[in-house]
């Protein structure tokens, strides 16, 4: 009976050994330190340097005119630079690539709009020319994944704000700096996140700040596009290079590395950072079957180590009890799909594949639309006449003021433009902008968090507070307006800058064309 006991007493210190981790610090392969916590992983959360002080709510002096230099001018860059041409008060000093010719052929979009030719930069360091000029604001960047942090840290570094695509950092570590930085100079940090400006997104977060869905305790999105079209067009680095830069870093990293077109839409709608915060999450994936062909053949060797599987899903709570489930997969053949859905105490959104929503009558009513149907319930989507009722109604402001236009100039559909116009709107007015430096570090963090998750037998990993406490300071996300006065001086005002512009930039594209 003595020996039995020892036996037992022995298997139960072995199972507690492997269910209870130790509580060393470890350091990560991109050297994050962290431990275990009660069967949580917990990285270290660096503490804000005295000198220094929150960026919430940040808003700099209005600019008259806002003047861009544009870095990256592969596959995003040169849309960015030709919807710029449309956006009153901006002016497009400078274009930066890596290659000058890819620099140099976005001049053709400011002559097509009159406007005077930008300097042009080149050659792997050719953005800290650019970023030490000092008739820049702000510096927009679209490079490969790679670039955005260095380039970003450099504009800072020398007074400028910046814009970046997605995904803005691909670490925590890049997450953190970019926040001390722009917490230090006191400049604006965007994430350039366009699915935020989408119609059914817009609309559908107007409608969750007035109430229509009740509480919303669950979200989805995700970024589910095949993208075997487009592998050989990523900019690859000389003839050695057969992957090129995205397919390269998905072999070499896990995680979901393109969070934030599902991630941001639905961070809105839930008031991340302005009530609640992402508190813990946990991470899977598949395997990697798509991905890992895609090297043997274009190496024509075996690929034993991709790191990404092709399908990653990781769930996350908040800290008010929310759930939100995220998804990628760039691999496997399927309709493309950002999934956006609402999960709410009284009613229900969904995007992809279909768009509806689902309400009953009496919350349909109380939302300020009368049913033209007998017994409706939320058992299936709005019928078309009462859904285009809702819409009407809870029409964003923001898409009464640029939808039309965005339409016509486009960017995915017209969300690029009034993500730009927006930007500038705010920064014309001296106001804070959609999105900040702590939205763009809570978003692009799930790629090295899901990593440690899956790394590790998928365990729970806590996210750390960017905002260092401050994350329920401020209630409820919301865009910020100037008054119609002060709205309409601005405009009036980058409407004349720009038509005087338009008049140089003439006169110089016709003196050129003369030589």
């Amino acid at each position: 009976m003595k020996s039995l006991k020892v036996l037992l007493l022995g298997a139960c210190v072995a199972l507690c050994a492997c269910s209870s981790p130790t509580s060393t610090v470890q350091t990560n392969d991109q050297g994050t330190q962290w431990q275990w916590e009660n069967g949580t992983i917990v990285v270290e959360t660096p503490q804000r340097p005295a000198d220094r002080k929150s960026v919430i709510g940040l808003a700099l002096p209005k600019m008259e005119v806002v003047r861009v230099g544009f870095v990256g001018l592969g596959m995003r860059g040169p849309g960015a630079v030709e919807r710029f041409t449309h956006i009153p008060g901006t002016q497009i000093v400078a274009l930066c690539d890596y290659e000058q010719g890819r620099a140099e052929a976005c001049q053709k979009y400011l002559k097509q709009a009159s406007l005077p030719k930008a300097a042009v930069y080149s050659g792997e360091k050719g953005y800290e020319e650019l970023c030490k000029r000092d008739d820049i604001d702000l510096v927009y960047i679209a490079t490969d994944w790679l670039h955005h942090f260095p380039v970003a840290m450099c504009a800072m570094e020398n007074g400028k704000n910046v814009a970046i695509e997605v995904p803005s950092a691909m670490n925590l570590k890049e997450c953190w700096a970019l926040v001390d930085m722009s917490e230090k100079t006191r400049k604006h940090c965007m994430i350039l996140e366009n699915c935020c400006y989408d119609w059914f997104e817009m609309n559908t977060l107007n409608m969750a700040q007035q109430g229509v869905f009740g509480e919303v305790i669950r979200a989805q999105g995700a970024y589910i596009h095949n993208l075997s079209p487009f592998w050989n067009h990523y900019w690859k680095n000389g003839e050695g290079d057969k992957l090129g830069w995205r397919l390269d870093y998905n072999m070499k990293h896990r995680g979901d590395v393109y969070a934030t077109h599902g991630l941001g839409p639905v961070a809105q709608a839930l008031d991340i950072h302005r009530g609640d915060r992402m508190q813990t999450l946990v991470a899977m994936d598949t395997k990697s079957v798509v991905g890992k062909a895609l090297v043997e053949a274009r190496t024509d060797s075996a690929c034993n180590g991709f790191r990404n599987g092709d399908h990653t899903t990781t769930l996350i709570r908040t800290a008010n009890g929310k759930v939100i489930e995220i998804q990628h997969n760039v691999m496997t053949p399927q309709p493309y799909n950002r999934l956006y859905q609402l999960t709410g105490s009284k009613g229900f959104a969904n995007k992809y594949p279909v768009e509806g929503y689902a309400l009953d009558a009496d919350q349909l009513t109380a939302s300020g639309v009368q049913p033209k149907v007998d017994d409706l319930n939320s058992h299936g989507f709005l019928p078309e006449a009462e859904m285009e009722a809702l819409v009407a109604k809870y029409q964003h402001p923001i898409l009464k003021k640029y939808g039309e236009m965005a339409k016509e100039v486009g960017g995915h559909g017209g969300m690029d433009f009034i993500m730009d116009s927006r930007l500038v709107y705010c920064l014309q007015n001296g106001l804070p902008l959609d999105m900040d430096v702590y939205d763009l570090a809570e978003w692009c963090c799930l790629a090295e968090l899901g990593e440690l998750s899956m790394d590790n037998n998928c365990a729970p990993v806590a996210f750390p507070d960017f905002t260092r406490g401050e994350w329920n300071v401020v209630k409820g996300y919301k865009h910020a307006y100037a008054a119609p006065e002060e709205e309409a001086a601005a405009m009036e005002k980058a409407k004349a800058f720009t038509a005087k512009l338009k008049e140089q930039g003439a006169k110089e594209w016709a003196q050129a064309e003369k030589k």
